[in-house]
């Protein structure tokens, strides 16, 4: 180098992010399994409320730790979560509607804080009847819908999921898989797709931030670097 010159300074880093080093194929398989592993860790946490306050009812060789409680339930959780998580940016992308209501990683973590404790407050807060749960629980979730989404994506998604996924429940229930105590709709609690839904709109918020984070943009930069980064 000649003297008297400078070193042209390079591009910024602020990474590393997904899109920086992957393909779109490796970059949905990653963002897939860190969605998985996010699923697990949910079922894990929130199963064990469910089991300590008698809501769910296991055969009793199963129920000796956290992780040996109902081992289906976690790999589950965690397959619907990838599922449910790479599916609302699909949509989003497919039908034009990109979701830009509060898209930052702050308000997901809040969003996820309010879905765990929805979710506690179905295995903790006594009503005098399921019916008065059931609304409470019905109004807290629309609510964490309008808070953290408010998009006719995301509710019409969340209905789908909390019917199919109460579907599935009411099937393995009636084969004698596991039981709920004092079911009032049919085979489950009524306020079940209730958690499903807010589950559902939980990690659909996950996923598009996510697929935020990992778009690329054209040119040499990301625009989800550059916004990080500033």
């Amino acid at each position: 180098m000649a003297e008297g010159e400078t070193e042209s300074p390079g591009p910024k880093k602020c990474g590393p992010y997904i899109s920086s080093v992957t393909s779109r194929s490796v970059n949905l398989m990653i963002r897939g399994i860190v969605l998985f592993f996010i699923g697990v860790f949910l079922a894990l946490v929130l199963n064990l409320l469910q089991i300590q306050r008698n809501v769910t009812l296991f055969p009793p060789d199963v129920i000796a730790s956290i992780f040996s409680s109902a081992w289906w339930v976690p790999p589950c959780c965690g397959t619907a979560s990838a599922v449910i998580g790479l599916l609302y940016p699909c949509i989003d992308r497919h039908l034009g509607e990109p979701h830009k209501f509060k898209r930052e990683w702050s308000s997901v973590m809040r969003c996820v804080a309010v879905f765990v404790g929805i979710n506690h407050a179905s295995a903790k807060v006594d009503f005098d009847n399921n019916i008065q749960l059931s609304l409470t629980l019905a109004a807290l979730s629309i609510g964490l819908w309008w808070t953290f989404d408010r998009s006719r994506t995301g509710f019409g998604l969340g209905v789908g999921i909390a019917f199919l996924a109460t579907l599935v429940t009411q099937l393995l229930v009636y084969n004698g898989v596991y039981q709920y105590t004092s079911p009032d709709f049919l085979y489950v609690r009524s306020w079940l797709p209730c958690i499903f839904f807010a589950g559902g709109i939980t990690m659909g918020n996950i996923g598009r931030q996510l697929a935020v984070v990992s778009t690329p943009s054209k040119g040499n930069n990301f625009k989800s670097e550059k916004r990080l980064c500033e």
